[in-house]
């Protein structure tokens, strides 16, 4: 897959409010975000030949792709829903690129959304399963919290990581959400403010976790051709990988290092760069830890220095690799990553964020998505030239 570097890019991204925003339903959110990404773009509907989206867990259905299309006036050729997890977004922008690269569609919308903040709409008529609930839940192993917070433990002890350290990736998310218009926690955090917020699953703190909000995004992928002759400056994708190294939590080989290390390196391979090409990260932070352990399996610092790495400001605007620059799932919404996707996109187009918080003459940054019992990770690297 190496040929695809550079071919395709993404020309738009949208996103709607975040938060807890009542009177929505999932399917007008993703309506929201398609019509913000294509407005954006200079697009209509009928300039659009593809979808991808979640299957949303707050009301499961079949065909769900389908409602979604044709409820915003898309006649798909190509069209499919997706469930990864936090992986979701990214694997859509590479499907997508896959697609076209097949002649099966020319330009397609990646679009994602949910209602985790506000009570549905319609209620929840089946239960969404990850499959190993029967044999983690009878022994308090329950939800995604638990898993995280046990390789926070784990990384803990082999590597000396701290609470504090934890703490110093909560601060420099909430710094740059607090830049951020469109971010649900705005109020700055002390080192003080984290260590006193409670315990979730110890050693997680309440500071460590990541938001439940409403809200989606959505961005559209089209051939690089295509690409420069639109309204925007061309993102193009230049490298991806994606890796899933165990499916339940008792098969993992190790939880201080996850399925980052292999995605990374061939997106990495794709793209010609290496980390220290990056001048930005947009890391799925679920949890601190998730933050931390995809750092270094990313080859920013060696695996057990994370910790000490993030201290001192090193991953704020203005250091030497700023980090979510959005806010992330921290402090801006937890969409499953959407939202990283689309602030790669617009810190890589100019002048589409607040002067505040743009990385300067920011021209490739790498994305990353993490999904279920830390088991799939999905990475993109994103650049406004192709080198």
């Amino acid at each position: 897959m190496s040929n695809l570097k550079g071919k395709y890019a993404i020309v738009g991204a949208g996103e709607t409010p975040v938060g807890k925003l009542g009177g929505h339903s999932t399917l007008a959110l993703h309506q929201w975000s398609i019509k913000n990404a294509l407005e954006d773009a200079g697009l209509r509907p009928q300039d659009v030949d593809g979808l991808l989206t979640n299957q949303p867990t707050d009301d499961p259905r079949r065909s769900y792709a389908v409602e979604v299309a044709h409820a915003v006036g898309i006649k798909p050729t190509y069209l499919t829903d997706l469930a990864l997890g936090g992986a979701t977004p990214i694997a859509m922008v590479q499907h997508a690129a896959m697609a076209i690269e097949a002649g099966l569609a020319n330009t397609v919308v990646c679009v994602h959304a949910r209602v985790r903040a506000s009570k549905a709409l319609i209620p929840t008529r089946a239960e969404v399963r990850d499959g190993e609930e029967d044999y983690e839940e009878p022994y308090g192993l329950i939800g995604a919290i638990a898993t995280h917070a046990f390789a926070a433990s784990r990384h803990m002890y082999e590597f000396g990581t701290t609470s504090e350290q934890l703490g110093a990736i909560a601060i420099a998310t909430r710094k740059h959400a607090c830049l951020n218009a469109n971010a649900t926690m705005r109020k700055p955090i002390t080192l003080e403010d984290h260590q006193n917020s409670r315990w979730i699953v110890e050693p997680l703190h309440l500071l460590d976790c990541s938001l439940n909000s409403d809200g989606g995004g959505a961005v559209i992928v089209t051939s690089a051709e295509r690409a420069r002759s639109m309204k925007n400056r061309p993102v193009y994708i230049l490298g991806m990988g994606i890796h899933s190294p165990h499916a339940t939590l008792a098969e993992a080989p190790t939880i201080t290092t996850l399925g980052g290390k292999v995605s990374s390196t061939r997106a990495y391979e794709m793209a010609g760069l290496g980390p220290k090409d990056m001048q930005f990260a947009e890391i799925y932070d679920c949890f601190t830890i998730t933050t931390l352990i995809t750092l270094e399996d990313y080859g920013f610092c060696p695996k057990g220095e994370g910790g000490r790495w993030v201290e001192g400001g090193r991953i704020e605007l203005g250091g030497e690799l700023p980090v979510n620059t959005h806010g992330g799932l921290l402090s801006q919404a937890h969409i499953e990553g959407m939202l990283h996707v689309v602030e790669g996109v617009k810190q890589l187009q100019g002048g589409k964020v607040e002067p505040e918080r743009q990385v300067k003459d920011a021209k490739v940054g790498i994305v990353s998505g993490h999904g279920g019992s830390l088991n799939t990770h999905a990475t993109l690297i994103l650049g406004n030239e192709i080198p």
